[in-house]
């Protein structure tokens, strides 16, 4: 039997000061129930359907010298990460205003878009870019 040449997503993995600090606030702040925090908390895991939201500390001693160190952007405001965390709500607003609320920083307010999709962005308490957005309908 051939191998199947379609891999399924699996999980990404995003890379953070405080691996339970960031677990708790994805928790709060996008409404994620935490499905795994490992005793040295450096690994934990959020439910989000088919593919799964992890957490890492920047600095990994198992992999720093083989794939590099995480570098952080340079404290410009207006400079983001090279990734952004994109997420799907049914009422935009109301998800932004909670984010907000429990601690998330503001960047856009929720808008509509000429593709029809209403959109927000916010930071983490990382400063990793969350767009907030409602399902595409085709």
């Amino acid at each position: 039997m051939a191998p199947n040449p379609s891999p399924v997503f699996a999980y990404t993995v995003i890379y953070v000061k405080d691996v339970a600090k960031s677990v708790a606030f994805y928790a709060n702040a996008f409404g994620y129930k935490v499905r795994r925090l490992d005793d040295s908390h450096r690994w934990g895991e959020l439910e989000s359907g088919e593919t799964t939201i992890a957490f890492t500390p920047k600095h990994q001693r198992e992999t720093d010298e083989i794939s590099g160190e995480v570098k952080e952007p340079e404290k410009e405001k207006k400079e983001r990460s090279s990734m952004e965390v994109c997420l799907a709500y049914e009422d935009v607003d109301s998800a932004y205003q909670k984010a907000v609320e429990m601690g998330a920083v503001p960047v856009s307010s929720p808008e509509k878009k000429e593709w029809g999709q209403k959109v927000g962005y916010v930071r983490d308490i990382d400063g990793i870019v969350v767009r907030m957005g409602s399902y595409v309908k085709p």
